[in-house]
């Protein structure tokens, strides 16, 4: 057990991120091919389909230029800045990798539930769940801010001490592992992971617009939250996938912006200034308690 105490140097950190990040890039993208292929042999593949998938990397890119061009250097400077008032000083070893993964996945885990109970951040998460089919490339249609909020649910594990890259490298994995959820290929595990790890399984279900499985299953790596916290569904119904009212649309555009487009619309629409506040920060689909024109949340 002497390796779990081994020193982890920060040029061994990016090495890593860089080339898992990399190569995961490259198996998704097989793995997408060969998706596309089944359908096509099961007579399940059609253009809306291709047309969606398109758009989800358009999205990316889209995401990718907000990201890196306007908030990159802010959240990694936050990091570095926010490591000068750490409690502890962590060092980099096996067991901390292993630790901050943990805690990685559990802050994930809470920004994701809060993703979908506050309408002015399910505004740009909503763009990920809009897309009526589920493939890997549906993991890769994002929304406007979707690489903003994550500083804020990750920020305390650097305060605590851990390495700022470390933490930067734990996301990457608790995300790339969400990737790999995206699919229809895979049906159920030997029922010991499905009960510890988060799986094909439980993420369709999250991605559900049936009643039953709306705000389920949140979940990165370890399903354990979800029953821990009394947010957990099984897949037993067939998962109708997309949004409760969807967007109806495979225009790059409308995908990426249509949330934010709703929320300003309930804003206007909804009278008084304390009503749009709720709209704002309340759940999706918030109503005042007095109107009986409830529309059901997306």
């Amino acid at each position: 057990m002497d390796f779990l105490s081994q020193y982890i140097s920060d040029f061994q950190l990016t090495h890593w991120e860089t080339l898992i990040d990399e190569w995961f890039l490259v198996f998704a993208l097989v793995f997408l091919a060969f998706e596309l292929i089944r359908y096509a042999v099961i007579k399940r593949l059609n253009w809306q389909m291709v047309g969606d998938t398109a758009t989800n990397f358009i999205t990316l890119a889209f995401f990718i230029g907000i990201t890196f061009f306007g908030m990159a250097a802010f959240y990694v400077g936050a990091y570095f800045y926010a490591a000068q008032f750490a409690v502890f000083e962590i060092p980099t070893t096996w067991a901390s990798v292993l630790i901050a993964l943990v805690l990685a996945d559990l802050a994930y885990y809470w920004e994701h539930r809060i993703l979908h109970r506050i309408n002015f951040l399910w505004a740009t998460h909503s763009v990920h769940h809009s897309s009526p089919f589920f493939n890997i490339s549906v993991a890769y249609r994002h929304g406007p801010l979707d690489g903003f909020w994550p500083l804020f649910f990750h920020l305390p594990l650097v305060l605590l001490g851990f390495n700022p890259v470390l933490i930067l490298v734990v996301e990457l994995l608790v995300q790339l592992y969400q990737t790999a959820l995206h699919t229809e290929v895979i049906g159920k595990f030997w029922k010991p992971i499905e009960l510890i790890m988060n799986t094909p399984s439980h993420h369709r279900v999250h991605h559900g617009s049936n009643r039953k499985y709306l705000d389920k299953n949140y979940a990165g790596i370890f399903i354990i939250w979800d029953r821990m916290f009394g947010t957990f569904e099984e897949e037993e119904e067939e998962v109708v996938y997309g949004l409760v009212k969807p967007i109806e649309s495979i225009n790059p555009f409308v995908a990426f912006f249509h949330g934010f487009k709703r929320l300003a619309a309930d804003v206007w629409n909804m009278p008084g200034v304390m009503n749009k506040l709720g709209v704002l920060f309340g759940p999706p689909g918030w109503q005042p308690k007095t109107r009986k024109d409830t529309p059901p949340a997306e």
